[in-house]
């Protein structure tokens, strides 16, 4: 994946950024301060995840792809 995925989910409360297709999710791991890392088989880092994330623009929920 050449693009950078940006997912707000206003229900779920989360904010996740992905750098690699989420099918390559084999582990996620929360490291803290409602912050979870998503990697790949190999171990690399291919996503992150905010969670209890609250925008100040509520009427969103988006989805940004990016080249």
């Amino acid at each position: 994946m050449n693009q950078l995925k940006i997912i707000h989910d206003t229900g779920g409360k989360t904010l996740t950024i992905w750098f690699d297709e989420p099918k390559h999710e084999a582990v996620a791991e929360e490291i803290g301060q409602d912050i979870v890392v998503m990697k790949d088989k190999s171990g690399t880092v291919i996503g992150y995840e905010k969670l209890n994330y609250i925008s100040s623009d509520q009427e969103l929920p988006i989805e940004i792809v990016s080249n």
